[in-house]
């Protein structure tokens, strides 16, 4: 009877390894095939990013295949071809996934040839374990990939808050602009492939990986779907001499004429209709002791609460969600979040004692 429990959690092991495997494969033709996205029409993802990810599913998928293919005919992890299917694993993912997530930070580029100088000790030591094979060295490898892999960890949680930063600085609609939910998502799956590393033989362990691979799957193509291509020209750098009359030329052409409710508003085409430079406006809001989303924001909740009265005055039945959108806003979770940062309480709060 335990034998034939054991052939079927092998059956559905290898059910759930090869749904994953063929997941991987889907998503690497559909990005390489395709060059527009199917489901996210109006966005054009960065082409950058669009190679990282279909990089990383074909590197997935072939590292399923081989591995599949040596447990069969082979098995020896000590064998020289057990070191090389690892080395060459190892560097593919440590390299094709800090890729994606780098390529998903548009503030500036960023290399990744420091990750892929910093995997050859890694291949040193499996080397090693050929030499010497008593899995001291091998344990070394896996320490030293984890060592690596918490470095970037590290770098990336700065990275993103730089990144959102420059989001702030720069863009009035922040909707699916951010990615640090992506990010949360691969530390926890590259945790769990290092944990598979240092366990392998755990079966718990591998269903883990096996299963948790393809909600990882989903959730990069869906980011790689819906970030769009943004500008990252860097801000000139001038000396600070704000023109005296910028003030007057916000409220004139961006106040005056509502262009704050043109969706996904830039800094930079701010600038441009008022006719100054994207370095002195974005040098004004600074000495404000605000980033250009928050001025944008400001002047839609202002909007928002000079529609609801003028409804309430005319006694017009409207929602929330329709005022909001009125006001400049594709998201209402957006706008409910802008105008409580803003108003310090919920809209239904604001608008129940308005209403008083």
């Amino acid at each position: 009877m335990d034998l034939e429990n054991t052939n079927a959690g092998f059956i559905v092991y290898f059910i759930v390894y090869g749904g994953a495997s063929v997941a991987a494969l889907i998503a690497f033709l559909y990005l390489w095939l395709r060059k527009c996205n199917a489901f996210a029409a109006g966005i054009n993802t960065p082409i950058r990013l669009r190679r990282w990810a279909a990089a990383f599913f074909a590197l997935t998928f072939l590292g399923h295949i081989w591995w599949l293919l040596f447990y069969i005919y082979s098995g020896n992890i000590n064998s020289v071809g057990c070191m090389l299917l690892a080395t060459l694993d190892c560097v593919g993912l440590m390299t094709t996934i800090p890729g994606t997530l780098l390529a998903m930070l548009q503030d500036r580029e960023r290399s990744v040839w420091p990750i892929v100088l910093a995997i050859i000790p890694y291949a040193v030591f499996l080397g090693l374990n050929v030499a010497y094979p008593d899995h001291y060295f091998f344990n070394m490898a896996i320490l030293y990939v984890l060592l690596v892999y918490l470095a970037f960890t590290i770098y990336m949680v700065f990275a993103v808050k730089k990144y959102g930063r420059w989001l702030r600085d720069n863009y009035a609609d922040l909707e699916h602009k951010e990615v640090l939910y992506s990010h949360v998502m691969v530390i926890v799956i590259l945790l769990l492939i290092i944990t598979y590393g240092f366990d392998g033989d755990n079966i718990t362990i591998s269903y883990i990986v096996q299963i948790t691979e393809i909600p990882l799957f989903g959730l990069l193509l869906w980011r790689v779907e819906t970030l769009p291509q943004l500008e990252n020209s860097p801000v000139e750098q001038q000396p600070v001499n704000i023109p005296s009359n910028l003030e007057q030329l916000l409220d004139e052409r961006c106040v005056g004429t509502l262009l704050y409710l043109q969706h996904d508003l830039t800094l930079q085409q701010l600038a441009q209709a008022i006719g100054t430079n994207r370095y002195y406006l974005s040098q004004y809001f600074s000495r404000q002791g605000i980033t250009y989303n928050a001025y944008i924001n400001n002047l839609r909740i202002n909007h928002f609460v000079n529609l609801y009265h003028e409804s309430v005055a005319a006694r017009q039945q409207v929602t929330a969600q329709q005022l909001a959108s009125d006001s400049g806003y594709r998201s209402y979770s957006t706008f409910s979040l802008a105008f409580k940062q803003r108003m310090g309480q919920s809209v239904t709060a604001w608008m129940r004692e308005t209403d008083k």
